[in-house]
């Protein structure tokens, strides 16, 4: 089977690169022999689209499954209708992934863990929609300045999410939120209230991940 990776490198050693649309890279790995391609993604400066332009070049070349960090909602509905599985939340390097891949440790997902143009601009966290708030990441430190909807990692444990209209936020290294990017256009009624209900589930299941991780320390 091909699986394709997020990369930061051309190797099989080469951390994964936590931006699926906008990767450094992508690994094409046949996991039943662990040879590989690595492709330069020509999609990583694109203004609008690169999630949906990745996911349809890694369904050009034969994979069934991406290994990345994170992934938008425009990717996950592309890879889902060719028929690519999509692993999320993965860190270490490409060959480390690959292995748990193979030991049945990885779980696909139908649900974006980002919004959409993650990653542009070299920050961890996209704002997006109307109004203008403040977002705290869970897991550590500072607030992110976004405007409309926006997600973004943590520095600890999980990744921090803001959500909802005239929220947004995140911490991530660069320790900020972007807000809309000139060009941007207005979401509609529909396109915004799907974006806030794919975001509702995501924080759900990052609120799931944190008790779990909590209730696995208290019985240490």
């Amino acid at each position: 089977m091909k699986v394709a990776v997020s990369a930061s490198g051309k190797e099989l050693d080469a951390p994964i690169d936590p931006r699926f649309g906008r990767c450094a890279y992508f690994m094409v790995v046949d996991t039943d022999d662990m040879s590989f391609e690595a492709f330069d993604n020509e999609n990583i400066a694109l203004g609008g689209g690169a999630g949906i332009q990745s996911a349809q070049f890694v369904a050009s070349k034969g994979a069934k499954v991406v290994l990345t960090g994170n992934v938008g909602p425009n990717a996950v509905q592309t890879l889902s209708a060719a028929g690519v599985e999509v692993i999320v939340g993965q860190t270490g390097t490409v060959r480390e992934a690959i292995d748990n891949f193979k030991k049945g440790n990885l779980t696909s997902t139908a649900q974006a863990n980002v919004s959409d143009h993650f990653g542009m601009g070299g920050n961890t966290a996209m704002g997006a929609g109307s109004g203008a708030g403040m977002g705290r990441g869970m897991g550590g430190g500072g607030a992110g300045m976004g405007r409309g909807m926006g997600m973004g990692r943590g520095m600890g444990m999980g990744r921090g999410m803001g959500m909802g209209r005239g929220m947004g936020g995140g911490m991530g290294a660069s320790g900020q939120a972007v807000a809309n990017q000139p060009g941007d256009s207005p979401l509609s009624k529909e396109e915004e209230l799907k974006r806030l209900k794919d975001q509702a589930n995501a924080l759900r299941n990052q609120i799931e991940a944190i008790e779990s991780g909590i209730r696995d320390l208290d019985k240490k």
